[in-house]
């Protein structure tokens, strides 16, 4: 009833609002660099697949009448970025699932690329240039190694535009293959980015659905949340 209401109150005062087509512009990255084998790649974008149509996730999408608009890209070195799904707004159950489908059933671009997470987030910034108008943008990054190969986030976000953008990430602790036991500190003092920005933590590749699950949710509720405490502030 309150987000409905506060929905009517926006339209009766002409707030600015009413053009934007969306209430947040989610662009979700997945790591394909060399140190993600095959079956690590398939429990990512199964994990994801089954992700976004979680019970709790669902709920999280359409929890406010003003959409999300979504896409999803792969990653790996400096020129192997790969789009899987383009922007496309969620507005129904079958629209999620459709994604979903689309997302479970893609095929890896790469298997020997380098990790160039700068790069990877250019090409987020980049792809968050053309999406809908929407109240928020967020660019979800996972990855199970630091960067290796061109340069860092740090550089991303000095020559790219990320003014309105919140990068939040989902460290895939399974550092056995690189031996990275400060990934979660690379994390926290590298990529995240923006007012809000979180970090989840799979343990390990069998673990990225449950922590993907638990992302989504809190990243879906928190900007309807901090829409809502916005229009109270007004």
């Amino acid at each position: 009833m309150i987000r409905w209401t506060t929905s009517l109150g926006l339209i009766l005062s002409g707030s600015p609002v009413l053009a934007e087509q969306c209430r947040l512009a989610l662009a979700l990255a997945m790591d394909i660099s060399t140190s993600v084998d095959a079956s690590e790649d398939a429990l990512q974008r199964k994990g994801l697949a089954a992700a976004l149509i979680a019970p709790e996730v669902q709920e999280a999408f359409f929890i406010s009448p003003q959409p999300v608009a979504l896409a999803v890209y792969e990653w790996s070195g400096g020129f192997n970025q790969k789009l899987l799904l383009d922007w496309h707004v969620i507005e129904t159950t079958a629209d999620l699932v459709s994604a979903a489908h689309r997302i479970g059933q893609s095929k890896r671009s790469t298997s020997d690329s380098p990790t160039a997470m700068g790069h990877a987030l250019a090409y987020g910034a980049t792809l968050m240039g053309r999406a809908p108008r929407c109240l928020f943008q967020t660019i979800d990054i996972s990855g199970d190694g630091k960067n290796n190969d061109g340069y860092g986030p740090q550089i991303a976000y000095k020559h790219f535009p990320f003014e309105n953008t919140t990068v939040n990430g989902l460290v895939i602790n399974a550092a056995d293959f690189e031996g990275e036991i400060d990934l979660i500190p690379f994390f926290q003092n590298n990529v995240l980015h923006g007012p809000g920005a979180f970090l989840e933590i799979a343990a390990g590749f069998d673990d990225f659905e449950r922590a993907m699950r638990r992302k989504l949710e809190r990243e879906l509720k928190g900007v309807e949340l901090s829409a809502l405490q916005s229009d109270v502030v007004e």
